[in-house]
């Protein structure tokens, strides 16, 4: 049995840690530790600075001129290729635009026009549900066009998927549990399949490298919010490998998407490339938002992120484990590190009354229903110390009682 390291130990790790620095751009409350990174990542300081000159500078003085004066126009383009590099798409692939959920929805109908006379969705069960409500919804406009679903219908997504299947819908990493899926091969089955495929890639962008080109992928959506650090609500991002552009269609022709979009022409005609899945008039401050933190991706070694990730959840696991675990804590993660994201969750009979006193206690996590303590690790910022202390204050909680207190068990509009 491996013995828990001490705060020496830990310490001597965050001194060893080659991405330490990046901590520093990010502001960060005193007396937090911030494990919630995978709901809504912290502010970086550079984003300020965007905002004030985007906002004071470009709208206040430059008015309607920066739409050309300061590149506001090209922002989705530009900030999709800087996306591109974390994800492993090659340029002109990847746009910034809208939210997941419309993304999905463009995506999916993009999908199924492209195999004629297969009328079956394939998703996941246990899915982020709003996966699951954009899949109804295109079923709903198509006639005939059905949903399977894993863990419903079968019980792994390879045994639903068949000649009728025309798309599946499937995240890279599990919202709740944390399981990493196997994106080469899965799509490789999907392939066989004559089937196309659609990866959320919510919990994977910025917490770990990502190869949609090398995995031969068809399309993907993913969020800015979480590990990315895009700010709250900032746009999502659609890609569509080169090999399918040309083939592109989708339900939300707006103005954006045209191919001669100030040509103010009465009919829609698409535009070039990924620029198809473009809609209408972009969110300029939050896309400058993006901007502001993408300069600090720019900087950062994805294998040096992915390594810390694995080091800060195996060493969370291993001290919660050992800390907590005669206190009714059970591991709901995998413990295998290559098939797991950079979040840990455990479940406990009274999840939403421990996580309160966690927070109040100055440790954000989160709950998800109906039972699961969720810790995100956003390797930029979160150290090893904060891992060390996190499992410290969750033991005191758990030893003393102190989740018992009513207040604990009033529940609030977000968790």
């Amino acid at each position: 049995m491996t013995s828990l390291p001490d705060l020496a130990a830990v310490e001597a790790m965050d001194a060893a840690d080659s991405l330490r620095s990046f901590r520093g751009r990010f502001a960060l409350p005193e007396g937090v530790i911030y494990l919630d990174g995978n709901s809504l990542g912290a502010a970086s300081h550079d984003v300020f600075a965007e905002l004030q000159q985007a906002a004071k500078e470009e709208w206040g003085n430059g008015l309607i001129r920066s739409w050309n004066s300061a590149g506001w126009f090209h922002l989705p383009l530009e900030l999709g290729d800087r996306i591109g590099r974390l994800i492993g798409a090659a340029r002109g692939q990847t746009v910034v635009t809208d939210s997941t959920s419309i993304n999905i929805y463009k995506a999916l109908h993009a999908a199924l026009a492209m195999r004629p006379g297969r009328s079956v969705i394939v998703a996941e069960g246990d899915s982020f549900p709003t996966d699951l409500y954009m899949a109804e919804g295109v079923a709903s406009t198509r006639p005939g066009v059905t949903l399977r679903l894993e863990g419903r219908d079968a019980d792994n997504i390879e045994d639903l998927i068949d000649d009728q299947v025309a798309v599946v819908l499937i995240n890279h990493v599990n919202y709740k549990s944390a399981e990493l899926r196997d994106m080469a091969a899965l799509t490789r089955r999907i392939h066989e399949a004559g089937a196309l495929v659609i990866w959320d890639l919510c919990h994977s962008a910025g917490a770990l490298p990502v190869d949609l080109d090398g995995a031969n992928a068809d399309f993907a959506v993913g969020c800015t919010y979480k590990y990315l650090n895009g700010g709250p609500g900032s746009p999502a991002f659609i890609y569509a490998a080169h090999r399918h552009h040309d083939a592109i269609t989708q339900p939300l022709s707006g103005w954006w998407g045209h191919a001669r979009p100030f040509a103010f022409e009465r009919n829609f005609a698409g535009g070039d490339g990924i620029k198809r899945f473009l809609c209408g008039t972009q969110p300029i401050l939050s896309l400058r938002a993006l901007k502001g933190v993408l300069g600090v991706w720019d900087e950062v070694d994805m294998g040096a992120l992915r390594r810390k990730s694995i080091a800060l959840t195996d060493l969370f696991i291993q001290l919660v484990e050992a800390k907590c675990g005669q206190h009714g804590v059970v591991l709901e993660t995998t413990r295998d590190s290559e098939r797991r994201g950079s979040q840990v969750s455990f479940t406990h009979s009274n999840s939403y009354e421990v996580m309160q006193a966690l927070i109040e206690r100055g440790v954000i996590g989160d709950f998800r229903a109906p039972a699961t303590l969720r810790f995100g690790f956003t390797p930029l910022y979160v150290g090893y110390r904060d891992v060390w202390q996190a499992a410290e204050v969750l033991e005191d909680i758990l030893s003393s009682g102190s989740w018992r207190d009513a207040r604990f068990a009033v529940r609030s509009t977000v968790t």
